[in-house]
């Protein structure tokens, strides 16, 4: 499988898009104004502690306190220098009130961006990321990512790591899934630079007002070298030439196998036109997502969790019902895991499949949406499909969706999907007439409407708005408000 990254840089915003086989598989979106949170540290204050959440309310300098619950907190008390103290040694989640105290500083990481109306979602488990590792300051021994496979690999990287951790020394390491292959050298090097920036972070933090941001993650570009490049991507592209600078020197640093394959592009067509990513895109944003047999998806993204619907559409197949079912569940399931990456929807995810009465089939579809989400960089968990041909699934949610980072609700319909129609809009106008003039002297009455309502009041509904003049025994006039919402009005007494 050939992968290819590309970086397109603009004066406020940098995009990375992930491209196998020549299709967008996700994007990477990141704003001068709104850079994501996750990973950064920081020394905070405790501004509330909820002994019946068992969690706690923590200022670290944002528009909103973040949340920290008791389950994230590895430690029993702060140090006057704002730093932990020694890890608690219990399997067990500590009531919170042992934990910490309200006014107390505290150093925290963030765990998820601010989503919503929720603050940033806080942990004391502090973890420091290389190209090869993750260093954890308060935790223990040597871990190893569950994506390298080769048990004979596995034994080798954990001997490895270990000819350089010391017994006695704190804190411990997991071993990356880029690191698959790389020499005791690389490993070495990796922990001396995160032993070294976690002693300047602790000088830094020791320093800092609560509120202060210690330390902060990399750049989106960087980052994306870090955490998404691997062995399997032949290329990275950049259009602009001091990020392409920069990277550079990063992966001559720190992965100079990738330092060659990243490219400054200076062609004539903007570098997300290479595979229509800007299309891709915008079709990403919609509800609706077409399947190449003719059947189609529905997305529907609410905050409590995502539905997704699937439809044979115009697909009729060539031999029995089932049979068609069957294809159309097996295509939605590759279609359902790419657009789950591409859309980066999080949370409960609901997948409502065509109902199949066959067992084998059911079992093949599930195979499938679950080999599909092996490439997914986001942990997920799925459960077998019920006789009802529903799947329930969760997938990490640690930043927002691209549609919530691209788009805002409807000011018309303010995001319930729909509005008012004009009759339902002119029975309210009738039943406003009528209230106002059983209440209120007046000479006559003036309606101010969309233009869409005005001209069904003329038009369907004149008989009854003339048996309202009647009524009433007042005049009734009508005007078009020009920037009146179709389910906006005023009715004005004069």
């Amino acid at each position: 499988m050939t992968a290819e990254i590309l970086v397109n840089v603009s004066p406020r915003e940098t995009r990375a898009a992930l491209v196998e086989e020549g299709v967008l598989q996700e994007m990477f979106l990141e704003r001068a104004n709104r850079r994501g949170l996750i990973s950064n540290i920081y020394k905070g204050r405790v501004s509330r502690v909820l002994p019946g959440m068992q969690a706690a309310f923590v200022d670290i300098g944002l528009e909103r306190t973040a949340f920290l619950h008791a389950s994230d907190i590895v430690h029993p008390a702060v140090g006057e220098n704002g730093l932990p103290d020694q890890p608690v040694a219990t399997g067990e989640t500590q009531d919170i009130q042992s934990l910490v105290t309200a006014g107390g500083e505290i150093l925290v990481q963030v765990l998820k961006d601010p989503l919503g109306t929720k603050g940033a979602r806080l942990t004391t488990f502090v973890t420091i990321p290389s190209r090869y590792l993750v260093y954890m300051p308060k935790g223990r021994g040597i871990g190893i990512s569950a994506r390298i496979e080769d048990e004979a690999e596995r034994q080798r990287l954990r001997e490895a790591a270990a000819l350089f951790v010391r017994p006695d020394a704190p804190g411990g390491y997991i071993v990356r899934t880029a690191a698959e292959g790389a020499t005791p050298d690389a490993l070495r090097a990796d922990m001396l630079f995160l032993e070294k920036l976690w002693t300047m972070l602790c000088e830094k933090a020791a320093r800092a007002r609560p509120g202060s941001l210690v330390y902060e993650d990399l750049p989106l570009a960087v980052r994306v070298l870090r955490d998404v490049v691997s062995s399997g991507v032949d290329k990275v592209s950049v259009d602009h030439v001091d990020t392409w600078q920069r990277m550079t020197e990063f992966a001559r640093t720190f992965m100079p196998d990738m330092t060659e394959r990243i490219e400054q592009y200076s062609g004539d067509r903007p570098i997300f036109d290479l595979y229509g990513i800007e299309d891709e895109i915008e079709k990403s944003l919609d509800r609706k997502v077409p399947l190449k047999s003719g059947g189609y998806l529905i997305f529907d993204q609410t905050e409590a969790m995502t539905t997704i619907d699937v439809n044979t559409g115009a697909y009729v197949g060539h031999r029995t019902l089932e049979e068609t079912i069957f294809r159309t569940n097996l295509e939605a399931a590759v279609a359902i895991a790419r657009q789950l990456r591409l859309r980066n929807l999080g949370g409960i995810i609901i997948i409502d499949f065509i109902d199949m009465e066959e067992e084998e089939h059911r079992r093949q579809v599930l195979q499938a949406l679950e080999k599909s989400l092996m490439g997914d960089h986001a942990k997920n968990h799925i459960s077998s499909v019920s006789p009802l041909g529903l799947v329930e699934m969760t997938r990490k949610r640690t930043r927002e969706s691209l549609e919530h980072m691209l788009c805002s609700p409807c000011p018309t319909c303010e995001g319930r999907g729909f509005v008012k129609t004009t009759e339902t809009v002119c029975y309210e106008i009738f039943r406003e007439i009528l209230r106002q003039s059983r209440q209120f002297e007046f000479q006559e009455l003036m309606v101010l409407a969309h233009q869409d309502v005005i001209e069904r009041l003329l038009d369907e509904e004149s008989a009854a708005l003339a048996e309202l003049e009647v009524h009433t025994g007042k005049p009734i006039r009508l005007q078009t408000e020009a920037l009146y919402q179709q389910d906006q009005y005023d009715v004005v007494l004069m």
